[in-house]
């Protein structure tokens, strides 16, 4: 049966010759009456009905024998075919890498729950929605360094990401060491499109790459880097753990805006500001528009030729009714 539903047809046209079948068995009862007639009396309880034997019963076969093949035939010259398909999809994929600040300043509670929890969280889903590039993470605080290379496993990714936390690396935000890690890590990459999405909330204050120098590196590679600045306008309040309990300090948001403008700028991508974890989404699915991967689908199909069987049933039926017709019923009309 599912073989039946996997048939196209060739020539559907043919199948408007099936219309000849009630043709003929009409045509065949009309005889039948004409050869043996009818009759009618009042009564007949002086008829003993006789017992019809097989012969009798197996006389109209041949018509039977001879709509089948006739079907079978029509079938085959409608050329049935099944039909296999598959489809080949070729990426011309994106490299992406995400550099992340993880420095104390991202634990401010401007965003919900606190910066750096927010852009992990939006960061993942950004991920899930890209399942054909390879992404990868660098962090970066005081110094910089890779959390996850460039892979297509996107639940490693995560994992990995998930498990990132404040205090994994000396204190600081070194942009110009986070961003010339993430270019050392995608440099190589034989991608039709590298990108670096830099995601800091502070200003440049340790490492030893400036990062305008970082982004002509960039630039140099081909490179193209999204730079975000995360935080609200003004202050925002920051957790700090004392013998009472965490109590609340009002932090000034410090966002170098002109040097991370330049980095975009330099590097042919773009600057965003992001106050609120609603904004910070919205950045990351504008970049997800601007960087689309292409993807290719060749759609491959192997039809097979299936008319023969049809056609040799066709044919069987057609030799038994005539094998019938010249033996058995020789001189009944069928």
């Amino acid at each position: 049966m599912e073989w039946f539903k996997s048939l196209e047809f060739a020539h559907k046209g043919f199948f408007w010759a099936l219309l000849l079948i009630p043709a003929m068995v009409g045509w065949y009862i009309w005889k039948q009456q004409r050869l043996y007639g009818t009759l009618s009396v009042p009564v007949i309880k002086g008829f003993d009905l006789p017992k019809k034997k097989l012969f009798t019963k197996m006389r109209h076969s041949g018509i039977v024998l001879r709509c089948l093949g006739m079907i079978m035939l029509i079938v085959a010259m409608a050329r049935p075919q099944s039909s296999l398909s598959w489809q080949d999809s070729t990426t011309e994929g994106i490299d992406i890498i995400i550099a992340s600040d993880i420095s104390a300043s991202m634990l401010a509670e401007d965003f919900k729950p606190n910066r750096l929890e927010a852009g992990k969280n939006i960061a993942i889903d950004f991920i899930k929605n890209r399942p054909n590039d390879r992404i990868g993470l660098v962090i970066f605080s005081g110094e910089a360094f890779t959390q996850c290379p460039l892979t297509i496993d996107h639940d490693v990714l995560v994992n990995l990401y998930n498990d990132i936390h404040n205090g994994m690396i000396q204190d600081g935000t070194a942009i110009g060491m986070g961003l010339a890690t993430a270019v050392n890590r995608i440099k190589d990459s034989k991608a039709k499109s590298k990108v670096i999405i830099l995601l800091t909330d502070g200003s440049n204050n340790a490492g030893s790459i400036p990062p305008l120098t970082a982004a002509e590196i960039a630039h140099q590679f081909g490179i193209r880097v999204y730079a975000v600045g995360i935080g609200t306008t003004g202050f925002a309040p920051y957790p700090v753990p004392t013998p009472m309990g965490v109590q609340y300090q009002r932090i000034p948001v410090d966002i170098d805006e002109g040097t991370l403008s330049k980095i975009a700028n330099a590097t042919g991508g773009k600057y965003f500001r992001a106050t609120n974890n609603q904004a910070l989404q919205s950045i990351y699915s504008q970049i997800d528009k601007l960087e689309k991967a292409k993807i290719d689908v060749t759609q491959y199909h192997k039809k097979t030729e299936c008319f023969f069987p049809f056609a040799l049933l066709g044919l069987v039926f057609l030799l038994a009714e005539f094998i019938s017709r010249n033996t058995l019923f020789k001189g009944a009309l069928t």
